[in-house]
């Protein structure tokens, strides 16, 4: 399966527990930019959390989906290639919301993530949280982790599972540090369709989380 069929299966499309997440450390560590990269933006649904927070937003991604805003920069790239005709030091702010376990090659897709962003901006990534409750109790039942099972939206569209700590070393490798994880503080509650309520938050009980980093040169 390649880039464009996973894009097209993902619908491209995330949680708004996500996008609020990304949205609430972005306040805290870069609540003003003047550009900012969405790389894997699927349909755009980001852009109204964070619009306010930077003078220009830009999506990337494999395809550009009909609900993608006709009047939003758009760039199209293949994701688990080098990003084409983006310079190096080119973003404040580069962000990638549930795309890097589409692609093949996670080191590679974050060091262009490291290279496009300016000295003193900053590499958000999300993923699905492995750690969580909901995933652990189905890696110990069905030998798979929950967001990467043989199902509809799932596998082969989530190929690259990764744990927070290949998470943080994969960030430092590719040359971030202050290097930081968040969760969504939102997620399943095992074999129901009910969520955690309000006040289960982090690690557990969280469906997804976001590394962020910091470039320094």
């Amino acid at each position: 399966m390649n880039t464009i069929t996973r894009a097209e299966q993902s619908l491209g499309m995330s949680s708004v527990a996500i996008y609020e997440m990304v949205r609430r450390v972005l306040l805290q560590h870069y609540p003003s930019s003047s550009v900012l990269l969405d790389v894997g933006c699927g349909t755009g649904n980001l852009k109204p959390f964070v619009a306010k927070l930077c003078d220009r937003y830009i999506g990337i991604d494999a395809v550009q989906y009909p609900e993608f805003s006709k009047n939003t920069e758009f760039i199209r790239q293949n994701l688990d290639r080098p990003l084409i005709g983006l310079f190096d030091n080119f973003a404040d702010v580069v962000i990638s919301v549930e795309t890097i376990e589409h692609l093949e090659n996670p080191r590679a897709f974050y060091r262009e993530l490291v290279r496009i962003t300016k000295p003193g901006g900053y590499v958000i990534v999300t993923t699905p949280n492995q750690l969580s409750l909901l995933s652990k109790l189905t890696l110990l039942l069905k030998n798979q982790f929950n967001a990467f099972q043989e199902a509809p939206g799932l596998y082969p569209s989530h190929i690259t599972a990764l744990l927070e700590v290949d998470l943080r070393r994969i960030a430092r490798e590719a040359g971030l540090s202050d290097i930081k994880i968040e969760y969504s503080d939102r997620g399943r509650i095992p074999f129901t369709n009910r969520n955690y309520p309000e006040f289960c938050k982090g690690n557990l009980f969280s469906d997804n989380l976001l590394c962020i980093g910091r470039k320094l040169r």
